[in-house]
């Protein structure tokens, strides 16, 4: 019998234990060195192992602890998200979305992807989150934003390529105004149940510079659903990516009177198991917030300055000929 530990990094993980039994000649000094290298090589797969598992899990915690959990939208727009991480066996990615409200009835929507995996990924990601968060409130167009934040990105210390796709919604006159930067197009579910994928000029993922975006303005009917997602949705091992892109406009098409349960069809029909990438779903449905009007056309934009009303000529000669009467008393 031969006892040989399991050692790395100092630590003792384990012992490996070699028998024979009393037929067979008892074990020399060759075979002790060959158990004592192969208890090495064990030794060191199984430390990689446990390190990786580690990592895996400190890199799901911060992302988590990163992405809003209970995000509140503005009145008139309602929201639902699915997120699951890519499985064990693969690393944690960069994804991430965010819902924040600009004026009552307005709101931003957020959905981006880092490229990369594990912990510098998930800390890339929570800095662009909270620079997303800091330049929607300055309700800025999607490509103005962008190109903020592809600035932003490449100042950082280990800059990365990442996808995002932004947008402005205001129910109060049912447009929607988008902005992508290398990021999958979003889909659009019209209240008859129609689906289809909005034409968005692409961009190029930030980080790289120099790149101009795109403002694209969407008409919408009330009660439309806008549909965000990240690449590991769509992406498989051979499947067509138009394929797949047909197979989600078929699952979108139809009535969703739950959005919850329309990101749940979504993430059961398309994630794999295990997943190879993180998968994100952000889905609205923009509606009339209540005493908003139904009309199309944008409110007038109101000067700081108070207008000056034009006169009334029938209460100006009213106003004339009562002072000529007050004169005339007094």
């Amino acid at each position: 019998m031969m006892m040989v530990p399991l050692t790395a990094r100092g630590l003792v993980l384990g012992v490996a234990t070699f028998l024979r039994d009393g037929d067979r000649p008892a074990f020399d000094a060759a075979d002790l060195a060959l158990a004592g290298d192969l208890a090495a090589h064990a030794a060191v797969c199984i430390d990689n192992a446990r390190l990786y598992h580690r990592e895996h899990d400190v890199a799901l915690t911060l992302k988590r602890s990163m992405l809003p959990s209970l995000p509140k939208p503005p009145a008139g727009i309602e929201i639902a998200h699915c997120y699951r991480p890519a499985s064990d066996v693969h690393e944690v990615g960069g994804d991430w979305f965010d819902v924040a409200t600009l004026a009552p009835g307005k709101g931003a929507l957020v959905i981006g992807d880092v490229m990369g995996h594990g912990i510098q990924a998930a800390a890339i990601m929570g800095q662009m989150r909270t620079t997303v968060r800091a330049f929607t409130h300055l309700d800025l167009p999607p490509d103005q934003l962008l190109h903020h934040l592809d600035d932003a990105l490449q100042e950082l210390d280990s800059p990365l390529l990442a996808t995002c796709l932004y947008g402005i919604c205001d129910c109060t006159v049912c447009r929607c105004w988008l902005g992508r930067a290398g990021h999958p197009p979003p889909a659009l579910v019209t209240p008859d149940g129609s689906a289809r994928l909005l034409d968005l000029p692409t961009g190029a993922p930030l980080g790289i510079g120099g790149i101009r975006f795109t403002t694209t303005e969407v008409v919408l009917d009330p009660g439309s659903i806008v549909v965000f997602y990240t690449d590991g949705l769509i992406e498989a091992r051979g499947i067509d990516l138009d394929e797949r892109l047909d197979e989600l406009i078929r699952l979108l098409s139809g009535a969703h009177n739950d959005l919850n349960q329309l990101c749940d069809t979504l993430m059961d029909h398309f994630a794999p198991s295990p997943a190879e990438d993180d998968i994100t779903i952000l889905a609205a449905r923009i509606g009339i917030p209540t005493g908003a009007t139904d009309s199309a056309e944008p409110p007038p934009r109101r000067s700081c300055a108070s207008p000056v009303r034009p006169p009334d000529p029938a209460r100006s000669g009213r106003g004339s000929d009562e002072g000529r009467q007050r004169n005339r008393q007094l």
